[in-house]
Parts: C-alpha cells; structure tokens; sequence
C-alpha cells in the first residue's frame, strides 16, 4: 500500500465530511493539488461556497498546492468583492443599470490578482483569505485570521490583520525543505518516509 487513493472523493471510511477536494470541486477556476483535504462540520460542499465573489467575468483564481488542510469555515474572499476605492463613491451604481449601465465605462474594479496557497499548508477553522493573497510552502493560518498580505514559507501567522507569530524551523531549516520539496515526491518515495515527515529532523529526509 502506498497511502490512500488520490482520486477518491472521500479518503475516510464511513466519514463524508472530510473530501479530497480536488474531486469535489467542479470550478475550472479553482485548482487543488493532490491529498489536500478539506474537513467541513456540515457538508463539503460548503466549500465552494466559501470562495466568495468568484464571478467568471473577473477570470481570477484559486490556486491551492498538494498535501494542504483546510478547516471548516474558511473564506476565500475573490476579486469580485472589489469596489472603487479611490472614487467619490465606492457604490457599484453599473450593475443596475436602468440608466447607470455606463458608470464603468474607461473604469475598472481593482484586481489582486489570484490567491495562491502553496503546499504543506494548514489553514485553521474560519480563517480568511483576501484576494491577491500568496501563502507560501509549509504556512500555518490560525483558527480565525484574515489574512491580507503574502505569507512566507513555513511562517506561523494568527490574527486580524494576520501578522507573523514565529517560524516554524530556523533559516537553514526552511530553505532545505524549500530545496527538497517532499510533496512533489514519488507516493512510494513519500510512504517510505512516513515516519521521517512526521519526525522534526529533516537531515533524515536529506
């Protein structure tokens, strides 16, 4: 055995709350990597649901990398959320039209740009993430953070605004693990080294 079916949908037995989301998403827009998991108290199709103001017209993506987990209740907040924030007004009078159809015209809503969660990453129970975000290899968010700016690699951030509550390894550490990258790994080459991810001494993986 080398771990579990990546292309199932539900990796527990008898537990359909706990999905690998790659094959529970249908959005083109919303791209998951291998084994991350989502874990919802109600129903995993919550997670769609959960990445806000995702309209096609604004073309924006979530991108989520291998081996994430992802709480119940995390947001993903999308570029359509955006309004004018240097104008007079910030009211988005086009979308109704009936006379305001051309307030945009030569206009545009701001774009962040895509949310990008690397690998490894562990987002906690209702934390959110704003458009534009990065969150690097390794990142923890923790239970209820927004998280507004870019996030590096194997960095532990809490809060609203999220700012950085520690490292996880020191800097030899973390460009090592940058240097290996162990997700994009064999499953055979990653089930023999169960033990040794689970460990903290990385020379072990070297």
């Amino acid at each position: 055995m080398f771990g579990p079916d990546k292309d199932t949908q539900f990796p527990l037995e008898n537990y359909n709350r706990l999905c690998f989301l790659k094959n529970i998403v249908k959005n083109p827009n919303i791209i998951i990597g291998d084994y991350t998991y989502y874990d919802d108290f109600e129903n995993v199709e919550n997670f769609e649901k959960n990445v806000k103001y995702h309209f096609d017209f604004t073309g924006d993506k979530l991108i989520i990398g291998k081996f994430c987990m992802i709480a119940s209740g995390v947001s993903f907040i999308m570029n359509g959320a955006n309004h004018l924030t240097e104008a007079i007004s910030t009211y988005p009078f086009a979308i109704f039209g009936n006379g305001w159809e051309k307030a945009m015209e030569g206009k545009s809503y701001p774009n962040k740009g895509n949310i990008v969660i690397g690998n490894d990453v562990w987002i906690g129970h209702n934390a959110t993430i704003m458009a534009g975000v990065t969150i690097g290899d390794g990142a923890i968010i923790a239970t209820n953070s927004t998280i507004v700016k870019d996030v590096p690699p194997y960095t532990i951030v809490g809060g609203n605004p999220g700012r950085e509550i520690k490292k996880r390894f020191d800097k030899d550490t973390i460009e090592a693990l940058l240097e290996i990258k162990w997700w994009n790994w064999p499953v055979e080459k990653i089930t023999a080294n169960i033990q040794n991810l689970t460990s903290n001494s990385i020379h072990k993986l070297i």
